[in-house]
């Protein structure tokens, strides 16, 4: 494993912004925009098409625009008075107000109504003003920083009781909720998929999130999933009816059946908002059914199936093990919260993943599909949700000061915590300290890394024991690309033709929407060299590198789930102005039809004038190549010779998926490179012991880690990588010359002089 040495070293290396779970944006929106539209107090809570913005704000007032995981929020506006504990900033920070005792004596609405008048009075005001704290947020000085905290994020920290008393405040669970309030405001969003730690206090800011949802709304249904049936009840049970319990009374609605139920929480009015105005209102002649329940259901893909939900809250979802599917859970609960296209309902979902062989793919992709950054033509991400993660070292117990803030590395001075226990280490030392005392444990360390992830590769760590090829060099090279700045290094972009003129000129541009990912780009003197010989154009840089490539032949299919089609180049060692033995591009696609991804396909190889191996099984791409002229750029298969070839093979080239010799050859040229060129190399053998190898692709290095050679149709990425290892290498697969079995000994003789002597 990585030492404590080159941990630090990666340590240093790491994203200049690692350690901010958000960005403030300055200058977003127009200052004299940003003036008038605060002044009208015309900002509307909800999505702003027209700035692409999530307001969060209920007051009609903006402040910060910032950015959380690609998500613009604006934040509501700072007003003129903001509640500070205290003048001296060490004792600047959250701390909860007692429930006045003569409050705490009243159990409900009734016994509200039959106090005296000037007992109301007193404490109307204290009311009303929870009532807007709930509604509209709270803001308190937090260090000597103006801070503040939605109104969910107010009743947890506020109002719910959890197994050690009240909420500590922590600056990572103020983000949290801030990106879930944006969940709830923007119309094009069905919830929130949070990638967690262990111990992060998901389940009780669900379960408080069930309460404060639940007991507002009417004519509403809240739900309750979890990995399985039992966890989803004892949230219910444990969680869930305490905390509606230990509610004040004005938020406590009236409720039907026991105190302490088992399954369900029904509702028959809610709590009534008390103000100056109705403070002297009998309600007892409203006492009718408003069918607001809360509840939860067992572990099953159609668990709410045909329901209509206001709020699910998906506990432990990256748990659910076989027969049960997040993924077909996921697709069934979706339809709960819409009614046609409208958005009627939020699901916050949260969990630390299983290994990945254990129901942690589903949730993995799951999470994938839930990137802000990507969406279709209705502003949606493809499942529907808005992913977050938090790294570790912002939410670790025990290492959270008195602000709420995170203590990364050992103090110089013992720190005071929020638990009032002193603070002598810092979170990711302490995190250091544990993996390297598993480096001897792949599968516990990787266990370890699931639970307290630093990445979202962390927290997808497989089983050491399920992969193929070194797990452990291949999450060396994984974290290694998580310490850089991606965009450095990898560019997405696209390849076209010259003034649209095929077969002429290929020109790369960058692009963000672009489907290749390159990490080398030849200079012009490289690039777009090929020779004709017979009418067939040929690849002059072959010295260089070459292409894999993993192709498909129907532009659509049944499911509309096809596989990907899949790209790699890879130089070898050459002399060249470019990288040895590196992984150069990457593209994992699947275009509206195969007819595109021939073409792009083809132009890169141009481009970069190197050949490729191709899987012949499905020919397509093969014809398309040959049909253009350009059958000199596609490679036999390495492992015959050229008389030993079918004719089909003669005429198109590429190599078969079915053999069982090309899988084992294709899987060991895949655990030959990574042995190589990836990860530590504390050998010394092939580089310095104290680099590391260069492969930026973390997508493909992924897909290493979970390749199965009995089912290969999943790993496009490996694929087409494997192929392009064996391109680069095909001298290696060439069967040897059989010698004849016959020996013939021929007389040799010594001639010199005159005559001829026998050697014997």
């Amino acid at each position: 494993m990585i030492t404590p040495r080159q941990l630090k070293q990666n340590r240093d290396l790491q994203k200049e912004d690692q350690n901010s779970l958000y960005k403030t944006i300055k200058g977003y929106i127009p200052s004299s925009s940003l003036a008038a539209k605060n002044k009208a107090r015309s900002w509307i809570y909800g999505y702003s098409k027209k700035y692409n913005l999530v307001v969060i704000s209920k007051t009609g007032q903006v402040g910060d625009i910032i950015n959380v995981n690609g998500l613009y929020i604006a934040l509501p506006l700072e007003p003129d008075v903001v509640i500070k504990r205290s003048e001296a900033l060490a004792d600047q920070y959250w701390e909860r107000e007692l429930f006045p005792k003569e409050l705490s004596k009243i159990s409900s609405i009734f016994k509200w109504n039959d106090m005296p008048t000037p007992f109301k009075d007193r404490w109307v005001d204290y009311i009303e003003h929870e009532f807007d704290r709930r509604e509209l947020g709270h803001w308190f000085y937090n260090n000597n920083i103006s801070t503040y905290i939605t109104g969910s994020h107010y009743m947890y920290l506020q109002w719910t009781s959890i197994d050690v008393g009240y909420p500590d405040f922590r600056e990572a669970n103020r983000v949290f909720f801030i990106y879930w309030e944006a969940c709830k405001a923007d119309n094009r969003c069905f919830g929130l998929d949070y990638l967690k730690i262990r111990r992060s206090g998901f389940s009780f800011m669900g379960s408080s999130e069930c309460v404060n949802t639940g007991t507002l709304a009417k004519d509403a249904r809240v739900g309750i999933l979890s990995k399985t049936g039992s966890d989803a009840k004892k949230m219910f049970t444990d969680k869930v009816v305490p905390i509606l319990t230990r509610l004040p009374f004005f938020f406590k609605p009236i409720q039907d059946g026991m105190d302490k139920p088992k399954t369900e929480l029904a509702f028959r009015i809610p709590a009534s908002k008390i103000t100056k105005k109705n403070m002297y209102d009998n309600v007892a002649d409203e006492l009718f059914g408003l069918d607001t329940t809360i509840d939860w259901k067992n572990t099953d893909e159609n668990s709410y199936d045909g329901e209509k939900l206001l709020l699910l809250v998906h506990d432990e979802s990256g748990k659910w093990l076989k027969p049960n599917n997040i993924l077909n859970n996921w697709r069934v609960t979706k339809t709960c919260l819409r009614l046609g296209s409208k958005i009627i309902g939020k699901c916050m979902m949260g969990s630390t993943s299983n290994a990945l062989s254990k129901g942690g793919d589903n949730f993995k992709k799951l999470f994938e599909d839930s990137n802000v950054a990507t969406r279709n033509a209705n502003g949606q991400t493809k499942s529907g949700l808005y992913s977050l993660f938090i790294p570790m070292e912002w939410n670790m117990e025990g290492f959270i000061d008195k602000h709420g803030m995170p203590v990364f590395y050992k103090p110089k001075e013992k720190i005071l915590g929020v638990d009032d226990e002193y603070i002598t280490n810092g979170a990711i030392d302490y995190w250091e300290a544990e993996v390297e005392s598993l480096k001897s444990d792949a599968d516990a360390l990787n266990e370890f890394y699931r639970q307290f992830p630093r990445t979202e590769s962390h927290a997808f760590r497989d089983e050491s024991k399920s992969s193929l090829f070194n797990l452990t060099k291949i999450y060396q090279q994984i974290d290694y690309n998580d310490s850089l700045i991606t965009e450095q290094h990898v560019t997405r972009g696209k390849f076209y033709w010259k003034d649209g003129v095929k077969d002429t000129e290929v020109i790369f541009t960058p692009d963000n929407k672009g489907r290749f990912r390159v990490s080398w780009t030849p200079n012009k003197s490289l690039s777009n060299l090929k020779t004709s010989r017979n009418g067939t154009y040929y690849p002059l840089n072959e010295h260089i590198g070459a292409f894999g490539c993993d192709s498909y032949d129907i532009s659509g299919t049944v499911s509309g789930r096809g596989s990907n089609g899949a790209l790699h180049g890879l130089t070898k060692f050459n002399m060249e102005e470019a990288p040895s033995n590196e992984f150069f591009l990457e593209y994992v696609a699947r275009p509206q039809t195969a007819e595109i991804f021939f073409e792009e396909v083809l132009m890169a190889c141009i481009f970069f004038s190197m050949p490729i191996l191709i899987e012949n099984n499905k020919p397509r791409l093969l014809y398309h190549f040959k049909n253009r002229g350009y059958r000199g750029f596609c490679m036999n298969r390495p492992d015959k010779h050229f008389n030993k070839l079918s004719k089909t093979e003669k005429e198109l080239g590429g190599i078969p998926n079915t053999s069982e010799d090309v899988k084992q050859s294709h899987a060991s040229a895949i655990e030959s490179y990574i042995e190589k060129h990836i990860g530590m190399d504390l050998t010394g053998a092939y580089r310095d012991s104290s680099e590391i190898g260069t492969m930026y692709f973390t997508r493909s290095l992924d897909e290493w880690a979970r390749f199965d050679i009995n089912n290969r149709t999943k790993f496009d990425a490996s694929i087409s990588s494997g192929l392009a290892i064996m391109a680069n290498q095909k001298n290696l697969y060439l069967p040897e010359q059989k010698q004849s079995k016959i020996n013939l000994n021929f007389a040799r003789y010594a001639n010199s002089g005159n005559y001829s002597e026998l050697i014997k």
